[in-house]
């Protein structure tokens, strides 16, 4: 367990001596049990008895001292040929059950003192990591190291995370909701609809005015939901004049109970020119339903270039440009998003002199997953039949086309005074070296992108980030890892604090700066083969 000890020196260290600063801000006149330690790990300042934990399940009264609960997360680089990846907990090395027989053994002393690893094949997360509120305190590991020759420094921390959000990326062409309606959960506004993108109906979920502006049910809600989501679970959410969907990271979505199975391959138009020249000779006509752009094949430039006859069809809706109509009917869950469950309400008739008796037509949604096929009669009405299987093969070829509908769950974070103030005493000058690509951001070892602009804003994919890597505090906000790693040239040359810089052999055998000497306990993780490893690559080593 990471000690969260009562002061923010480590005389047993060799290190310049740090001000003796308690934990505990209350007054000395204001009581508090003696059997009882204050955590200011947040703004809480739970009172905590021995043997329990605070409000956040994440601090606890151990023996008289505070402790963080859960262990430090590292990671390990791809395991060699022949190599075993270790498991460390309560400072004990154990491999794995499933260990092949012959591996290398383990140190099995009950102090281990990190030998086993190399420097470059090890990154410590932020996981697990304990916090620097209330702000003043450097982060809890800055990590010396050295990676391809280079000395390196990676600043190790949580962070409370108030200004925060997560948005949602759901691949379906069903109707969610209309855009800037609210999203609910439990009856509580926990976020809104957003901008359609292509394929995709977009969430914005959390952000501080609803963890802070509203009702505390409100903060609690928004706050579970952003949790759950970060860690990789399961929520049903409510849209208001919309549907009601269940979302998870890596998950199909579940819209009114129906789960997804494809987002389609393109607009009405982008479906009619890419199967154009499968369709020609098959279908006198094809339209392909659509709730943005539906396309009309004989009137379309595709259809054109390939000298086919028009058919005369009357559409309703607006006319864009040749062969793509806007509007032909509100948004839904029936066929390529609208309302419709009979396609044939968006044709009004047929131009006498254009079309014919026998005149073959094709719609389809632009997933495939609607489709029929009907032949005009004598008095140009269509008649549904039994479609041909060349058209069939062609329109399984659009479902073929279709990537499997998923749900993407981004964290979009701001990085705020505790963060920097643990890297730094002059904040500033963090935020100018990440602008100047000389430090590497990770979220959990994983990569996020930094918006530009001004401040600290990052976005991680939480499926690249280690399982269960969000926590909460009741204030409520949501603690999340975060990472910056830089040459150690550049971490002087923006005010760090050098004196905390310590080799990860020394780190990985007594844990955090603020460790009196408590075991601490690791948990390992094999690095993701998607992701870069946090210390090899970027401008960060030339």
């Amino acid at each position: 367990m990471t000690e969260h000890s009562k002061t923010d020196g480590l005389p047993a260290l060799d290190m310049p001596a740090a001000p003796q600063v308690l934990e505990r801000s209350r007054p000395r006149n204001e009581r508090m049990a003696g059997d009882k330690i204050e955590c200011n790990a947040c703004p809480v300042l739970c009172q905590i008895s021995e043997g329990k934990s605070g409000a956040c399940d994440r601090y606890a009264n151990h023996e008289g001292t505070l402790i963080r609960v859960d262990p430090v997360l590292l990671l390990r680089r791809t395991v060699e040929a022949g190599a075993v990846p270790l498991v460390a907990f309560e400072g004990r090395v154990q491999p794995p059950a499933d260990a092949a027989a012959g591996a290398p053994a383990p140190n099995d002393s009950a102090d281990w003192n990190g030998d086993l690893l190399h420097a470059n094949e090890v990154f410590v997360t932020g996981v697990g990591s304990s916090t620097t509120y209330p702000d003043y305190k450097p982060a809890p590991f800055i990590v010396g190291s050295q990676v391809n020759g280079v000395d390196v420094v990676t600043v190790v921390t949580e962070g409370i995370f108030s200004y925060c959000s997560f948005k949602l990326k759901i691949d379906t062409d069903r109707f969610l909701g209309p855009e800037q309606a609210n999203v609910r959960c439990k009856g509580e506004v926990v976020g809104h609809v957003t901008t359609m993108e292509y394929g995709s109906q977009m969430l914005s979920l959390g952000g501080v005015h609803h963890l802070t502006g509203g009702s505390k049910k409100e903060g609690r809600v928004t706050l579970e939901v952003m949790e759950t989501l970060g860690n990789r679970g399961a929520v049903e959410l409510h849209i208001d004049g919309g549907s009601q969907v269940i979302v998870q990271a890596g998950r199909a979505p579940i819209v009114n109970g129906v789960e997804e199975q494809r987002m389609r391959v393109g607009c009405g138009s982008a479906t009619i020119g890419i199967f154009a020249k499968q369709l020609y000779g098959q279908a006198d006509e094809v339209i392909v339903v659509d709730d943005h752009i539906t396309g009309v094949l004989t009137e379309h430039q595709a259809g054109r270039c390939l000298d086919m006859r028009r058919s005369g069809v009357k559409m309703r809706g607006r006319k864009s440009t040749p062969g793509r109509w806007f509007q032909v009917a509100n948004p839904g869950t029936g066929w390529g998003g609208t309302d419709l469950t009979e396609p044939l309400a968006i044709v009004e008739g047929w131009d006498p002199e254009l079309a014919w008796p026998g005149l073959r037509l094709l719609m389809t949604s632009t997933t495939g997953e609607h489709a029929a096929w009907y032949v005009l009669d004598e008095q140009l009405r269509p008649v549904e039949q039994d479609m041909p299987a060349p058209v069939r093969a062609v329109v399984e070829r659009i479902g073929e086309n279709c990537e499997p509908s998923l749900c993407s769950v981004l964290f979009l974070g701001g990085a705020g005074g505790s963060l920097r103030a643990g890297v730094t005493d002059n904040p500033v000058r963090l935020t100018r070296s990440i602008k100047n690509a000389l430090v590497n951001v990770t979220c959990g070892g994983a990569p996020a992108y930094v918006w530009p602009g001004g401040g600290i804003t990052v976005m991680a994919d939480v499926l690249r980030m280690p399982e269960h890597s969000f926590g909460t505090v009741p204030t409520p906000a949501i603690v999340a890892p975060i990472e910056f790693s830089m040459r150690l040239e550049d971490y002087a040359a923006l005010g760090g604090h050098l004196d905390h810089v310590r080799p990860l052999a020394q780190v990985l055998k007594t844990g955090a700066w603020h460790n009196d000497g408590a075991p601490t306990a690791r948990r390992w993780a094999v690095g993701s083969t998607n992701n870069p490893w946090p210390l090899g690559h970027g401008p960060m080593l030339g």
